[in-house]
């Protein structure tokens, strides 16, 4: 696989964000968006040599449309020059979290995990549950040495611990968080050598798989509102 073509792609869409110049470089379009399916597949072998649940998956159910909804932005550009998927046990679907892969020019890809979805009031509950359950667990994940040399927890979060928690609960300040996820940033540089590049994201998905791993067993009964993709 060629990141490098996926690249210039996106770069040039990026430059050229209208239906007019999508519709005429269709074909490269075709071809890019193989070449991060061939991407995808490549790291699904990889991350399944300690996570076998994702083996099932086929890449093409993994990825994200690039055409964007406009219907409620200031922004109307029609289209999201970036490449993403998510890799999980039930494919792309926010719950349960999995490994997140996002190609973008400009030093703006990373690999992400946990649940970046903050809309989901059950997964909040859920989560906030067990993390006053299992607080020194999770401060044991969050901050194992190697856990904390590339990440750092973030998500959306109230002013205040909501109604039902402790205040002073030793977790408090992630009792706030509505989501919680982490994020590991990659250069356009360290794209140039898909060989390496799939390589390094599997081990960065490793070291994130204990967090994931800990947010799945609070989130094991949690169903999919009726409707929600």
């Amino acid at each position: 696989m060629n990141i490098q073509y996926i690249l210039d792609y996106l770069t040039a869409l990026g430059m050229n964000n209208n239906r007019e110049w999508y519709h005429a470089n269709r074909d490269d379009y075709k071809m890019a968006n193989a070449g991060f399916e061939k991407l995808i597949e490549e790291l699904i072998l990889q991350i399944g040599k300690y996570d076998s649940s994702i083996l099932h998956n086929n890449p093409k159910d993994l990825t994200f449309k690039i055409v964007r909804d406009t219907r409620f932005s200031h922004d109307k550009s029609p289209y999201n020059p970036a490449f993403r998927a998510h890799i999980s046990s039930k494919g792309k679907l926010p719950v349960p979290v999995g490994y997140y892969v996002m190609i973008k020019p400009g030093d703006q890809s990373f690999l992400g995990g946990g649940l970046f979805a903050d809309m989901f009031k059950d997964a909040t509950k859920m989560i906030r549950d067990a993390i006053v359950r299992n607080g020194e667990e999770w401060e044991e994940i969050i901050h194992e040495p190697e856990f904390e040399k590339y990440f750092r927890v973030q998500g959306t979060a109230l002013k205040k611990v909501p109604a039902g928690y402790e205040k002073e609960h030793p977790q408090a300040e992630y009792l706030k968080f509505k989501s919680w996820y982490v994020e590991y940033p990659v250069r356009d540089e360290e794209l140039r050598d898909a060989g390496v590049f799939t390589a390094r994201a599997a081990e960065i998905f490793r070291i994130m798989k204990p967090f994931n791993d800990y947010l799945n067993r609070a989130l094991v009964d949690f169903q999919m509102p009726a409707g929600r993709p």
